[in-house]
């Protein structure tokens, strides 16, 4: 009886290890996967030893003939459990229901209101700089994949031992990419090939020409690969077994060695509202390990935050706004649909639209938040949301069927503006588009940026907007004599072309509606005018005055 006693615990408590190697579990009690494994442990070893030392099991061999209702053992209980056994066995599944009635917005909806911290109010045009034309991302993560994955197949012998992982956005030493890690394909490719896969490939976030494979790095450890090479298992006995780790965030030094940045948390209130509280950093060449609190994380590191816990405490802070009984969703808000990755000031942030709860086509502002500090940012700006300037942008090219990409927002003069890509069925870039976020139904679309940059400058002044233009971004005054100047028809107004000798290297643009004496204005007359210098080269004139006629009038008079 001794040895099956022995038989039994050694064969569960192999068990029970293959479970925690294999799946990585986290043993501290304090996380809800942690509870649940040593409630269940707790509750299997008492049943077993209570069995055994309460109870008498008698075993007999099953021949041929005898009765199909006979059982190869028989247990027969000496007497009844003891209550303290009991008690012993129902205490962890106690802590487990206490932790998670604390973990309920019912008793704490506060926490959950108040997680995210206090929100800064901004001024989006003075606070986010404006963007640099040659410099906006325009190769979203789909079209870095596709991207990366041409790339490797140039290379055929290497394609068919390996497959590409997640590509994840990132600045390195000053350039916006997309880094994509190569990992293995399968067991036999990672057996054959223990020392690591073969590299990765970066795709510029603003080129979609510049894509380079980097082979002097290999990738040893990545996400689901086997033994102590797989990112998690490797995280988790490296020293991290009683702690919450999440988000495995593929990124570069600016030396270009790869790591992996995986998240740590704990649990603000029971199992529930998980707060980052640093990072363990693993050379994915070598699998060395170092763990950094928020405040000490290397400058190269983007990312702490994860996305997940920024969008559910963005949530979390407009349902409970006004307390748990808000039944009639008084000032309720939450993030729309969909959010980005930008850059701003060289910092990485997560940006994302707010929208009134049961109002999905109208944002009520923006939210920006440092996915470092998590210091969270808020613009009030009455606009579309993203998904509707997506559809704005669409149904201006309705007629090629192009998809937009989701869209980042900038500061385009001044103002908040949605930038996108227009794709066809083949998922490649055909054309660009600016969508106004306060009025969607100004749009422009080009072939290049510069030519939808242009478009929907135009949109703007045929809405009425020079005014706009003027009131939005800073002004500046040139005079000088006209040396050329020529018009243009758009499709509503006329459109006019001029240098002046005091600046000759730019042209002047300016629509009929800023001056009636644009029409009757000949090279050689002296002119003074304000004009709006944009991101792409394109100078706007907000007004316009002819000089000869000023002093003309002033003879006379």
């Amino acid at each position: 009886m001794k040895k099956v006693r022995l038989g039994v615990y050694g064969a569960v408590t192999l068990l029970l290890a293959l479970y925690v190697f294999v799946e990585s579990v986290n043993l501290s009690p304090f996380y809800s996967e942690g509870a649940i494994f040593w409630a269940l442990v707790i509750s299997l070893y008492l049943l077993i030893w209570a069995l055994f030392h309460f109870g008498e099991f008698t075993f007999q061999r099953l021949e041929a003939g005898m009765s199909g209702a006979q059982r190869p053992f028989n247990y027969v209980p000496k007497c009844k459990f003891p209550k303290v056994v009991k008690f012993i066995i129902a205490a962890p599944w106690a802590f487990l229901a206490v932790m998670m009635i604390i973990s309920s917005p019912l008793i704490s909806w506060g926490a959950y209101r108040d997680q995210l911290g206090e929100v800064q109010e901004r001024e989006f045009s003075s606070d986010i700089q404006a963007v640099d034309m040659s410099q906006v991302p325009i190769v979203d993560q789909e079209l870095a994949y596709n991207l990366a994955n041409k790339k490797l197949g140039e290379k055929p012998s290497l394609g068919s031992q390996v497959v590409l992982g997640e590509p994840t956005i990132q600045m390195v030493d000053g350039k916006l990419i997309w880094a994509v890690p190569l990992q293995h394909s399968g067991f036999f490719k990672w057996l054959t090939n223990m020392s690591g896969s073969a590299g990765y490939i970066t795709v510029s976030a603003t080129n979609v020409n510049d894509v380079s494979y980097v082979e002097d790095h290999k990738i040893k450890i990545q996400p689901n690969s086997y033994l102590l090479h797989d990112l998690k298992r490797n995280v988790r006995f490296g020293g991290a077994l009683f702690e919450g780790i999440v988000d495995y965030s593929f990124e570069l030094d600016d030396n270009g060695q790869p790591y992996w940045v995986v998240s740590t948390y704990r649990n603000r209130r029971g199992f529930a509202l998980p707060e980052a509280t640093g990072v363990i950093v693993v050379n994915a060449t070598t699998g060395e390990k170092e763990k950094y609190s928020i405040a000490d994380v290397p400058e190269w590191v983007d990312r702490v935050q994860p996305e997940d816990f920024i969008l559910n405490q963005i949530n979390n802070q407009g349902a409970y706004v006004h307390g748990i009984f808000n039944f009639a969703d008084k000032d309720k808000f939450r993030q729309s649909e969909g959010h980005n990755i930008v850059y701003n000031g060289g910092n990485c942030y997560l940006f994302t639209g707010l929208t009134s709860v049961g109002r999905d086509e109208s944002a009520i502002g923006f939210m920006m938040v440092d996915m470092v500090t998590k210091e969270p940012i808020r613009y009030q700006i009455n606009g579309a949301t993203e998904d509707m300037g997506q559809r704005s942008a669409e149904g201006k090219v309705q007629n090629l069927k192009y998809d937009a990409s989701f869209p980042i927002i900038i500061n385009l003069d001044g103002q908040p503006t949605y930038f996108m890509t227009l794709k066809d069925n083949a998922g490649l870039i055909k054309q660009y588009a600016f969508v106004s976020v306060v009025n969607y139904s100004t749009v422009g679309t080009g072939e290049t940026i510069a030519d939808a940059r242009r478009d929907y400058s135009q949109a703007l002044r045929n809405g009425g907007s020079s005014a706009a233009l003027q009131e939005s971004a800073e002004t500046e005054k040139a005079t000088g004599a006209v040396l050329r100047i020529a018009s243009e028809q758009s499709e509503k107004q006329e459109i006019y072309k001029l240098i002046l000798d005091s600046k000759q290297d730019v042209i002047f643009i300016a629509d009929s509606t800023v001056s009636d004496e644009l029409a009757i204005t000949r090279e050689g007359d002296q002119v003074t005018l304000e004009y709006v210098e944009t991101g792409d080269g394109v100078i706007h004139a907000v007004s316009f005055d002819n000089l000869e006629f000023t002093q003309k009038q002033a003879e006379n008079g």
